[in-house]
């Protein structure tokens, strides 16, 4: 039953713009849920909902990645405006950032999570990258050099 609810409270979401937890509670008992609000409290907090500004400037629950992807956007953007120049060394990739910057590449690096990279250690102004393998470095650099663009 929980699962049936869930799945129907983000279709509700994705079809309707709901601004309150009772305007949830109230479209569910439309559909044949008899809720109470500490349950679409839960709910909410288990499907990771998130309020986000709507273009008739009210807040609605969406879904919480549509929030990760717009960071992602937003970090893409930092990265592009904060990274100087990209060398390697074995299997290593190093970005030298404007002051201060190199938090925001590694972060944005982290957040792509791509499956190539074990890790990032981030400084002032220098993020080191570890590569697992010395073979992926060229294909991470070329993904680093496109987002960049």
């Amino acid at each position: 039953m929980k699962t049936v609810r869930q799945n129907t409270i983000l279709e509700i979401i994705d079809k309707n713009e709901v601004e309150t937890q009772e305007d949830l509670v109230r479209l569910l008992n439309q559909n044949g849920f008899n809720v109470t609000q500490a349950t679409i409290s839960r709910d909410i907090k288990e499907l990771k909902l998130i309020k986000v500004l709507t273009d008739k400037g009210v807040y609605k629950y969406a879904q919480g990645e549509t929030k990760r992807i717009e960071s992602i956007d937003v970090y893409i953007r930092m990265f592009r405006d904060t990274v100087k120049s990209i060398e390697t060394a074995g299997n290593l990739v190093i970005l030298k950032t404007i002051t201060g910057s190199a938090d925001v590449a590694s972060e944005t690096i982290d957040s792509l999570g791509l499956v190539e990279i074990a890790g990032t250690i981030a400084g002032e102004n220098t993020v080191f990258i570890a590569v697992r393998e010395e073979r992926m470095v060229k294909d991470v650099v070329k993904r680093f050099r496109q987002m960049m663009k």
